[in-house]
């Protein structure tokens, strides 16, 4: 856990990759051609560390791509079987301390609106070694989730920072990007955020 408690919800392969790269860095400056060999090296590890978190796929405004996942309890989770009805999924662990500040805010939220069409999925990043901790962390909420090796959602990029919230709204239209959004998710953000979807029955 200490190792955990040391990242502030990125992934442990995205800090990795960084803190290597940095190493690399640092022993290669010998020279200009030492510079601009390890420059080379760090711009192309944070291509492959942006590009994938772009979720070219995922538009605000377009389509929410396809996403499928298989909960904790067995249960089979498709967005597309959601059609008409708002669907916040949101990724998540339970090491990470921003996600253990918003998870309370959509519980009450979603107590407050599940009759009115809101769907809500958690999914965890966390190792699938770590199961009996999410279960456990789960016992507190009312609504599904689901760990992210169990899921299929290959068109929202590579999720490698979290907490990361992604909204759908009645017509299966992303409206809410978590990578580009800054928004920390609290009662008040989720009112605004979520309710108008709620709140709109067109066909």
């Amino acid at each position: 856990m200490s190792r955990r408690n040391n990242l502030t919800c990125t992934s442990n392969i995205a800090m990795l990759s960084l803190r290597g790269s940095l190493c690399l860095f640092l022993k290669g400056m010998r020279g200009v051609a030492g510079v601009m060999r390890m420059a080379r090296l760090l711009l192309l590890v944070l291509l492959w560390q942006v590009l994938p978190a772009l979720a070219i796929d995922a538009q605000e405004g377009k389509t929410a791509p396809a996403f499928e996942a298989t909960t904790l309890q067995g249960a089979k989770f498709s967005l597309a079987a959601q059609n008409g009805k708002v669907v916040i999924i949101h990724y998540w662990a339970t090491w990470c301390a921003s996600c253990r500040e918003e998870m309370p805010a959509i519980e009450s939220y979603y107590k407050a609106h599940q009759n009115e069409g809101l769907v809500v999925l958690a999914v965890s990043i966390n190792e699938a070694t770590d199961l009996a901790e999410v279960n456990e962390v789960m016992k507190s909420y009312s609504f599904p989730a689901a760990m992210a090796a169990d899921s299929k959602a290959r068109g929202y990029g590579r999720i490698w920072r979290i907490p990361l919230t992604f909204v759908v709204d009645r017509q299966g239209v992303l409206r809410e990007n978590g990578w580009f959004s800054k928004t920390n998710l609290d009662r008040s953000s989720l009112e605004k955020m979520v309710t108008p979807l709620l709140n709109s029955f067109s066909n």
